[in-house]
């Protein structure tokens, strides 16, 4: 899957990844590879991704959305500490 992840004033990350965990307003969601189409906001919290050999990067955000659609993300994030 590809994703970005962007702030108001620069990009986070843009690559490939196998999965990420991202804290939902109604709790943490994982998506997939052939995840359905979703858009949703996010909470404060942790984000976690997995690339393609099982390496795990983790970022903590504060709110944001999350768009997946046809194995692309897009995370807007409000913020974004490493």
């Amino acid at each position: 899957m590809k994703i970005e992840i962007i702030t108001p004033d620069r990009k986070i990350f843009e690559g490939d990844i196998k999965s990420i965990r991202v804290p939902g307003k109604k709790g943490s969601f994982q998506v997939l590879k052939d995840h359905a189409p979703i858009i949703s906001t996010l909470e404060n919290g942790p984000v976690i991704m997995v690339d393609q050999q099982g390496n795990e990067t983790r970022y903590e955000i504060n709110g944001g959305v999350i768009e997946v659609k046809a194995n692309t993300i897009i995370l807007l994030a409000e913020s974004v500490k490493q």
